[in-house]
């Protein structure tokens, strides 16, 4: 489909950002009859729409490959400007006085930031899809006493919908928690934490968003779920649904929306769109409704490029600090495997038939690489896991007496990368998620002389942790360590460390769900405050921090204000 052709349809609805938020309001309109398109600023990156990029074969073998995909499709929101010299560049090359050119942007530099305010490694996709083209697939539901809660505040949306809500979202995402429970890798580091202490005794499956394939006999390879699973048939370019239509252009940005009407009476008339790979014209976009979902940064900076000046747009900031490190399971772990396996753990008849069935999987294959190698085959394997035991997948879920969200797997970041003489079976990930609280003075502002790298105005960063969340997340550590220690040893150069704010990539808060337009930019059905058809997705709703991975609940939080929107807002 051609700009031509797109601007001489009418659209009930216009979604801007393409991550599993705008494929949950794109499916829910659609399936209601409604005719649905959809903008991204990235490129299609799949034959599907918004596809999992480590569903390839590739990666499915060699997980840590994935760490260069990932790393490739993270653009730094805001770099503090370097202004150091370099020492050893020729004396002849061209040189200037930093000082004299103090606002000069250098490679997407931002000399507005402050560096000890900064969340340095807070980043953005720009993919159809999203990040979830390259996200871990954890979906826990946010605790309702430390999450959706913020001492005598309430949640928005009460605790019963709330419920009702995430069944849908997990049902769009296809949350379980069976995928890895058989593993012998991860029932044995599961029965390991389970006889540490009490404090482990709530260790449980980690809640994702993947299924089995359907060669799963062959291969012990999974799908991961992303944007395209939340359409469904959607996601095929040439599926036409029987009622209502979705169109999805990729590389194509939103500039600015066009607001009309003044006080409470305001409304949007069209989006100011530029097609990336044809910069000769921008087009205008004209929708019913127009839903904005492309990120917890992006979102406020596109509705600051559209005059949209409520108090607490990019206020109330909240990121996760975060702890981690890498264990190598201990000798004695590795050699009575068996005997960790076949211990009844008393409460799940069916978990210890799984770890009975794992441990004479590990007996076999042990004693069959024993005899391999007693007949003097020097490839026997060492390591007594089948090649095809899946990685572990843990969780420690939060509470109110540990406020910090815990996950103890293997996956690829962009830090933690494995050596090539550690065997990838033997590792165990641990990441431990704390929270900070909103408050107004950390924050996103947007600058009205610099320009990031798609021509908007540059976010900068105003964070820092407070000191009670700060002794908070020192306790989070000393649990960490503590788990580690359960396991075995650590990985060199993967030994406990804080890492770089915003690493986790789970910024919330900068378009923040609420009561009241002073303190807030959506009501509780997710429409921006005084402009009638404007709704808002994404992280940057949760209005109180968190701990757990967000996307279960931004997803739950789009089902509600997709209805919404099919029935008609409250008050229209």
């Amino acid at each position: 489909m051609t700009d031509n052709d797109v601007l001489n349809t009418e659209y009930d609805a216009l979604i801007i950002g393409s991550g599993p938020v705008g494929c949950t309001f794109a499916r829910k309109l659609v399936d209601a009859g409604q005719h649905v398109l959809m903008i991204d600023a990235g490129a299609q990156l799949s034959r599907r729409y918004g596809e999992h990029l480590k569903n390839s074969y590739l990666y499915q073998k060699n997980i840590d490959l994935f760490v260069s995909v990932i790393k490739g499709h993270l653009l730094p929101l805001s770099t503090a400007t370097n202004k150091e010299p370099v020492l050893t560049l020729d004396p002849s090359a061209f040189s200037y006085d930093p000082d004299k050119y103090a606002g000069f942007s250098m490679r997407n530099q931002n000399p507005e930031q402050k560096k000890h305010l900064n969340l340095p490694a807070a980043a953005a996709t720009y993919a159809v899809g999203g990040m979830a083209t390259h996200w871990t697939c954890a979906v826990p539901r946010f605790h309702a006493q430390v999450e959706r809660r913020n001492g005598d505040e309430e949640y928005p949306i009460d605790d019963k919908k709330m419920d009702e809500l995430y069944d849908e979202a997990e049902a769009l995402l296809d949350r379980r928690t069976s995928v890895f429970a058989s593993s012998a890798r991860h029932l044995l580091v599961k029965r390991l934490l389970q006889r540490s202490g009490q404090e482990y005794d709530d260790v449980t499956e980690l809640p994702l968003a993947v299924r089995e394939r359907v060669d799963v006999e062959r291969t012990s390879a999974v799908e991961w779920a992303a944007s395209d699973t939340v359409l469904g048939d959607l996601a095929e370019p040439q599926h036409r649904p029987s009622a209502g239509s979705f169109t999805l252009l990729a590389e194509h940005q939103c500039l600015r929306l066009e607001i009309t009407g003044a006080g409470r009476r305001q409304k949007v008339e069209y989006a100011v769109v530029r097609n990336l790979r044809d910069l000769r014209q921008d087009i205008h976009l004209r929708a019913r409704n127009y839903i904005v979902a492309c990120g917890a940064v992006p979102t406020p900076q596109l509705l600051f490029n559209s005059g949209v000046t409520l108090p607490a747009l990019g206020r109330y900031l909240t990121e996760q600090p975060m702890s981690f490190c890498q264990v190598v399971l201990q000798q004695d772990h590795m050699d009575g495997i068996e005997t960790v396996l076949r211990e009844t753990c008393g409460t799940d008849q069916d978990e210890d038939k799984r770890a009975a069935a794992a441990a004479d999987r590990v007996a076999d294959y042990r004693a069959a690489q024993l005899k391999r190698l007693h007949g003097g085959d020097k490839t026997a394997d060492p390591v007594p896991f089948p090649p095809g035991e899946r990685d572990p997948n843990l969780a420690l879920l939060v509470t109110e007496e540990r406020p910090w969200h815990c996950q103890i797997h293997r996956d690829a970041f962009t830090y933690g990368a494995v050596p090539p003489n550690v065997d990838p079976r033997l590792i165990v990930d641990l990441r431990w998620f704390g929270i900070s609280r909103p408050r107004p003075e950390n924050k996103l502002t947007f600058s009205r002389k610099i320009r990031d790298t798609f021509d908007l105005p540059q976010p900068t960063f105003h964070f820092r942790l407070d000191e009670a969340e700060r002794k908070a997340t020192d306790r989070m550590n000393e649990h960490m360590l503590r788990t580690a220690t359960a396991l075995g040893g650590f990985m060199p150069g993967s030994e406990p460390v804080f890492l770089t704010p915003g690493l986790p990539l789970h910024i919330a808060g900068t378009t923040r769900m609420g009561t009241s337009e002073l303190d807030s930019v959506v009501d509780e059905y997710s429409k921006v405050w005084n402009i009638d058809n404007l709704y808002l997705g994404g992280n940057g709703l949760h209005p109180f921090g968190n701990a757990s991975n967000p996307t279960l609940t931004s997803v739950a939080m789009a089902v509600h204000a997709a209805k919404t929107i099919i029935s008609g807002h409250p008050g229209h």
